[in-house]
C-alpha cells in the first residue's frame, strides 16, 4: 500500500495591503516536494524533484513519506516572490482520515495572505515492490479504478466568472445582501472581482465586473437606457461594530480603519475591494433586475397575444392595385356588394376550419410523454451494487413483476449542487436519450427523480467493463485491443457527427453486452455543439487516461484528427461497414448465465447491501427543486419492452 494526496489550491487572498488574485500582481504557484535527509547538521529537506507549477483549481498528486514536506511559493508574473508556507504531508493526511478522506484546509502564508486547499486520501496498491522506488508524480498503474476530475465550472455573467464556492467564514451576497448559508459550496464566487452571491442571484446581477470601467460598453448602455454612472464617495471608517463587505460579503478584519463607507448609500466595502467595486452607488442591484425581467416578460406575451392573433386570424397580406383593377373589391372572401378599405386582402381560413366570428379553439397538440408510463422508485427491486463513487450508486435493478433487469445509476441531488453539475447531468440525460440511434452506446428506458435522488433506468450490460476483464489478463492481445478499439471509434464518431464529443474514455466507461461488443457508457463529461472549428477549454477526464498524442501542439497533426483514423494500417483486417451491423464476430465473449447474472463485476462492490445513501435533510429541504424540473423522461421503447 502506497497512500498519496491528491491536491487542489484555490481561493487565493492576498490580505489587506496586497492586491489579491486576478488584480495586477497575476498571481500564480511554485510546488516544491522536499524529502528529509539525515545530515552532519541533522535532518534536512533535501528537493529532489523539479518544481511543479499547478494552475489554480487544477490537482496534482504527491505520495506521502515520513518527513516528506511540500512547500508552496506565491509570485507574481514577474516571478517575485509574494508568500509562500510549508506543509507537511502526513498532518494533512490524517485530517483527510478523520474527515470521510477529504478536507478543506486555509493554508496561512507569510509575510500575509492565505490560500485554500483542498486534499483527497487515496491508497495505492501495487505487486511491484519497485514501484514506490521510481515513483513518478501523477504517475499511476492502469490497473487500478481512477475518478474523473473536472475543472468548477464557470459562470459568465456581466464579465463575472462565477464560480461555485466554500466559503469558511460567514459571507453576505453582494446582491440581496442576505446571508450565503448552506454547506460546501455555498454559493458563487467571481474569480475576477472577488464578489460574492447566492445561487439564485445570478441572474440579478446587472455590474459589470471590475468596476463599471467608465467607457466600457456596459456602463454607456446602463448610463444611456437608466442614467446610471454613480461612483461611490468612499472614506475610510472605523467601524465600532462587526461589519461586513457589501462585495466580497466577508468580514471587515482589525481594530481600527477596518474598511471604506460610502457618504451617500452607506455601503461598506474592504480596501482592497475598491477598485472592483461597479459605479451603482445607490442602486439596488435585485429591485431593479426584478423590474427588468418584469419588463422583458411582459414584453413576451405582448408578443405571444399578437402571435397568436395572426394565427387565428390569417396573416395580414398588404395588395397594390392597379387601375385596370381599381373597379374590383379587394377583400377576398368578402362578398362583391360590400364596401371594405382598399389596398388590404385576408387570407380564406384554411381548409377544415370554418369562418365565424368567434375565436376557434384549435385541438391541443398531442404529447406523448404524457401517454406514457411514469415510473418510480417503489418500481424497481435493488439486488446488487455494481458500482459506487462520489456521485452516487449505480444498481442491479429489476422492474418487478416483469423478469426484466436494468442497471439503475442514482445521483445524490444535494452532490450534484454542490459541484455545479446540473447542467452536465441534463447533458447526460440528452446523450442517453440520443444513443438509442448508435449499437455501441449504452441506451436508457428512463429517467426519474424523487426529493433526494436522480435516476437513470439503462440497458443492463452483464458483461463487465474492460477494467475488470484486463484485471483478469493484466493485458488484451492485438486482436481483442484492435477490435474494441474499432467498436469504440464507431460510437465517437457517431457522436462527433452529432457535435458531441466525450471526454472521458476509460476502461471503467467501456463495457461489453453478452455477446462481447462494446458499449460506452457514462456521459457526463460530454460537451455538446461542436461543430466546425469549435473547441473546448476545459482540462477534464481522467489523468491516468491521457493519449499520448494530447503532447503534439498541432491539433492537425495528432491522430485521427482528420477523420482518418479507419484508414490507419493498425485496423487494416477491420471490415469497417459488418462492424457497425455488428456483423463481426466479438474476439471475446463473457461468461453470462443469466440476464440477472452479475459475476462480471467486482466483488469490491457487490458485497455491499443495495441500499441508497442518505442525504443531508437540511440541505434537502433548501434546495430548489426546480432546477431539475426537465430531468423526467420515458423513452417510448420502455413501453414496448413491456407490452
Amino acid at each position: 500500500m502506497s497512500p498519496f494526496l491528491r491536491i487542489g489550491l484555490s481561493n487565493y487572498d492576498s490580505g489587506p495591503y496586497l492586491p489579491s488574485q486576478g488584480d495586477v500582481i497575476d498571481p500564480y504557484c511554485a510546488v516544491m516536494v522536499k524529502e528529509a535527509v539525515e545530515s552532519e547538521n541533522g535532518q534536512v529537506s533535501v528537493q529532489k524533484k523539479p518544481t511543479m507549477y499547478p494552475p489554480w483549481n487544477s490537482t496534482f498528486d504527491a505520495h506521502i513519506h515520513k518527513g516528506r514536506i511540500m512547500h508552496i511559493v506565491v509570485k507574481d508574473k514577474s516571478a517575485e516572490m509574494v508568500s509562500e508556507t510549508t506543509v507537511e504531508l502526513n498532518v494533512v493526511a490524517d485530517k483527510c482520515k478523520k474527515n470521510n478522506g477529504k478536507a478543506e484546509i486555509w493554508l496561512e502564508l507569510k509575510p500575509q495572505g492565505r490560500m485554500l486547499m483542498n486534499a483527497r486520501y487515496f491508497l495505492e496498491t501495487t505487486d511491484d515492490p519497485e514501484f514506490i522506488d521510481c515513483e513518478k508524480e501523477g504517475f499511476f498503474s492502469l490497473h487500478q479504478r481512477r475518478g474523473a476530475i473536472k475543472q468548477a465550472k464557470i459562470h459568465n455573467v456581466k464579465c463575472h466568472e462565477f464560480a461555485a464556492t466554500f466559503f469558511p467564514q460567514p459571507t453576505f451576497c453582494s446582491v440581496c445582501h442576505e446571508f450565503v448559508w448552506g454547506l460546501n459550496k455555498q454559493g458563487y464566487q467571481c474569480r475576477q472581482c472577488n464578489a460574492a452571491i447566492h445561487k439564485k442571484c445570478i441572474d440579478k446581477v446587472i455590474a459589470k465586473c471590475t468596476g463599471s470601467a467608465v467607457n466600457s460598453r456596459e456602463t454607456m448602455f446602463h448610463k444611456e437606457r437608466f442614467k446610471i454612472d454613480m461612483p461611490h464617495r468612499f472614506k475610510v471608517y472605523n467601524y465600532k461594530s462587526p461589519t461586513f463587505c457589501d462585495h466580497c460579503g466577508t468580514l471587515l478584519w482589525g481594530l481600527a480603519r477596518q474598511g471604506l463607507k460610502c457618504d451617500a448609500c452607506t455601503m461598506n466595502i474592504h480596501h482592497k475591494c475598491q477598485t472592483k467595486v461597479a459605479n451603482l452607488c445607490g442602486i439596488n442591484q435585485k429591485l431593479m433586475a426584478e423590474a427588468l425581467a418584469l419588463i422583458e416578460s411582459t414584453q413576451q406575451a405582448r408578443n405571444l397575444r399578437d402571435t397568436e392573433q395572426i394565427f387565428r386570424e390569417g396573416p395580414l397580406e398588404i395588395v397594390f392595385p392597379d387601375k385596370e383593377a381599381s373597379s374590383t373589391p379587394l377583400m377576398t372572401g368578402i362578398p362583391t356588394g360590400k364596401k371594405e378599405p382598399q389596398g388590404v386582402s385576408w387570407e380564406l381560413p384554411a381548409e377544415g376550419i370554418t369562418s365565424s366570428d368567434s375565436p376557434v379553439e384549435l385541438e391541443p397538440k398531442r404529447d406523448l410523454q404524457s401517454e406514457l408510463p411514469k415510473f418510480t422508485i417503489d418500481d424497481f427491486t435493488l439486488h446488487k451494487m455494481l458500482g459506487k463513487g462520489s456521485f452516487g450508486k449505480v444498481f442491479l435493478a429489476e422492474l418487478k413483476n416483469t423478469n426484466e433487469f436494468f442497471a439503475l445509476k442514482a445521483l445524490k441531488k444535494e452532490v450534484v449542487l454542490m459541484d455545479d453539475d446540473v447542467e452536465c447531468t441534463m447533458v447526460e440525460k440528452r446523450v442517453l436519450s440520443l444513443a438509442w440511434e448508435h449499437p455501441f452506446l449504452t441506451h436508457v428506458y428512463c429517467t426519474f427523480q424523487t426529493k433526494e435522488n436522480l435516476f437513470f433506468v439503462m440497458e443492463y450490460l452483464n458483461g463487465g467493463d474492460l477494467m475488470f476483464h484486463i484485471q483478469i489478463c493484466h493485458k488484451f492481445d492485438i486482436g481483442r485491443a484492435r477490435f474494441y478499439s474499432a467498436e469504440i471509434i464507431c460510437g465517437l464518431q457517431f457522436l462527433h457527427s452529432k457535435g458531441i464529443i466525450y471526454r472521458d474514455l476509460k476502461l471503467d466507461n467501456v463495457l461489453l453486452d453478452k455477446e462481447g461488443h462494446i458499449k460506452i457508457a457514462d456521459f457526463g463529461m460530454c460537451k455538446e455543439n461542436m461543430f466546425g472549428d469549435s473547441k473546448t477549454s476545459t482540462f477534464c477526464g481522467t489523468p491516468d487516461y491521457i493519449a499520448p498524442e494530447l503532447f503534439v501542439r498541432e491539433p492537425e497533426s495528432r491522430l485521427g484528427t482528420k477523420g482518418t483514423i479507419r484508414q490507419h494500417a493498425f485496423f487494416q483486417e477491420i471490415n469497417w461497414e459488418a462492424l457497425e451491423e455488428r456483423a463481426m464476430e466479438p474476439p471475446f465473449k463473457p461468461r453470462v448465465k443469466s440476464p440477472g447474472d452479475c459475476s462480471n463485476f467486482d466483488k469490491e462492490f457487490l458485497n455491499e447491501k443495495p441500499r441508497l445513501s442518505l442525504g443531508d435533510r437540511t440541505l434537502i429541504n433548501s434546495m430548489d427543486q426546480n432546477m431539475f424540473s426537465n430531468f423526467s423522461f420515458t423513452n417510448p421503447i420502455m413501453e414496448k419492452l413491456l407490452s
